[in-house]
C-alpha cells in the first residue's frame, strides 16, 4: 500500500470512530491550555497510531493528543513523520455541529508529501499527494482504497463517493472582487493586525467569520479567495498546506514564510497573497 492509500485508509478508520460517537453523550475534559478534548479525540489518535505501528513501524508519529516532537523551531523534523489531528474543531464535534475533520499528513525529511482532510459528517474529504494535484470527493457508503490518486470513485473512501474532483484555487486578483473569511478578531488584535483586517473587510466584496480546515479547503476549491487564521499548530496546518499548494494556492505566516510547523495561517489563491500580507503586517508588539 502506498503512502496516499494508507493515509486514506487511516481517514476511513478515523471516520468510522468519530461518526459512531457523533451526537452522543461524549466524555469531555479540559486540557491545561483550556481547550477541550473528547474521548473520541483520544480514541481516534490511538487507533491511527496502532494502524501505523502495523503498517509503517519505522515511521514516527506526531499527534495533537499524544505529541511526538514533529516540529521544532518552526521547521518539521527529518525522517518520515505522520502528523495527526484526530478531531479538528473538537468544540463543533462536542456540540453536534458536523463541521469537524480528521487531519492526516506525512512529512518526509521536513517536506509534507501526503495530506488528507476528512470530514465525514459534512460529508466531504480532500487530499493531495505532492506533485499529483489536490482532489476532493463527497457522499457515499462503502469501498476499500485503490492505489493511486486517480483511482475509481467506488474505491475511494469509506463514506464518500462522487468521483475524485481535481481542485483549483480561484483566479480572483482584485480585493473588491474577493470573498474572504477570518477567525478570532481578538487574536488578530493581539498580533497588531486588527486595523488591517477592518480595512480589508471594507475593501472586499464579501467577508464572513470562519476559520480552520473548512474555510481553508474552500480556498483550495476556489469557492473562497482567502482564509485568515491567527493560530495553527503543525497538526492543524501540515495536511492543509499541501492540499492548498497542490491546488495552486499559498499558505504562509504573516512574514510570508511558507511552513506547516505552526503559527498564523494566511491561506489564499496566491494572487491576493502579498496584498493581504501587507495589509495584515503586525505592529512591533504583535507576533505570529
Amino acid at each position: 500500500m502506498d503512502d496516499l492509500s494508507l493515509a486514506l485508509h487511516l481517514a476511513d478508520v478515523a471516520d468510522e470512530l468519530s461518526l459512531a460517537a457523533f451526537r452522543t453523550a461524549a466524555t469531555v475534559r479540559h486540557k491545561p491550555d483550556g481547550s477541550l478534548v473528547s474521548a473520541t479525540d483520544v480514541a481516534v489518535e490511538r487507533a491511527l497510531r496502532a494502524e501505523l505501528a502495523r503498517s509503517r513501524p519505522a515511521d514516527a508519529v506526531h499527534g495533537e493528543e499524544f505529541g511526538g516532537g514533529a516540529a521544532r523551531g518552526g521547521a518539521l523534523d527529518g525522517g518520515r513523520i505522520w502528523i495527526i489531528d484526530p478531531i479538528d474543531h473538537t468544540n463543533n464535534y462536542i456540540r453536534g455541529i458536523p463541521v469537524y475533520a480528521t487531519l492526516i499528513a506525512l512529512a518526509v525529511d521536513g517536506v509534507v508529501e501526503v495530506g488528507v482532510v476528512s470530514a465525514p459528517a459534512m460529508p466531504r474529504r480532500w487530499w493531495a499527494w505532492r506533485g499529483a494535484g489536490a482532489h476532493a470527493e463527497g457522499a457515499h457508503i462503502g469501498g476499500a482504497h485503490a492505489d493511486g490518486v486517480h483511482a475509481d470513485s467506488a474505491h475511494i473512501g469509506g463514506v464518500f463517493t462522487g468521483g475524485p474532483e481535481p481542485l483549483r484555487v480561484s483566479a480572483v486578483a482584485a480585493l473588491d472582487d474577493a470573498h474572504i473569511s477570518f477567525a478570532a478578531l481578538s487574536r488578530w488584535e493581539d498580533r497588531g493586525s486588527l486595523p488591517g483586517l477592518v480595512e480589508l473587510s471594507r475593501r472586499t466584496r464579501f467577508t464572513f467569520g470562519s476559520g480552520g480546515f473548512w474555510a481553508q479547503m474552500l480556498v483550495a476549491e476556489g469557492r473562497l479567495d482567502a482564509c485568515l487564521d491567527p493560530w495553527g499548530e503543525v497538526w492543524d496546518l501540515a495536511a492543509v498546506q499541501l492540499i492548498v499548494e497542490e491546488a495552486g494556492g499559498r499558505l504562509t505566516d504573516l512574514s510570508g514564510r511558507a511552513h506547516a510547523a505552526g503559527g498564523c495561517a494566511v491561506v489564499t489563491n496566491g494572487l491576493l497573497h502579498d496584498t493581504l500580507l501587507a495589509m495584515l503586517a503586525p505592529s512591533e508588539t504583535g507576533r505570529c
